[in-house]
């Protein structure tokens, strides 16, 4: 799925609102940026290795990966801020999911 820059605008908004949301200390925004790099870069290599991979099956690597994201987010978010993850995670899920019926 390719987001126009418009909606790559309204995502990097919404990321930076929720970062300071979240109230993260130095040490947790160091952990989870290199959390979200190496999840982005699993997901880049399964692209490399399936070019011809549909959407569906992208979503499927990203549904693993995101799993994988939030057990290790449990091991140094507070539980409040897991709270938080969890309801913006939500939020993200539905609207990608509106951009992609709509990009249907």
């Amino acid at each position: 799925m390719t987001l126009s820059p418009e909606v790559r605008e309204q995502v990097a908004a919404e990321l930076k609102r929720f970062g300071a949301e979240l109230q993260l200390t130095e040490d947790q925004k160091g952990k989870l940026q290199q959390f979200m790099t190496e999840a982005r870069a699993k997901v880049a290599d399964y692209r490399a290795a399936n070019p011809n991979a549909a959407n569906a099956d992208i979503i499927k690597e990203v549904v693993a990966n995101r799993e994988q994201l939030r057990q290790r987010l449990v091991n140094f978010l507070t539980p409040e801020q897991l709270n938080k993850w969890d309801a913006e995670v939500s939020k993200a899920k539905e609207f990608l999911g509106q951009k992609m019926a709509a990009a249907a």
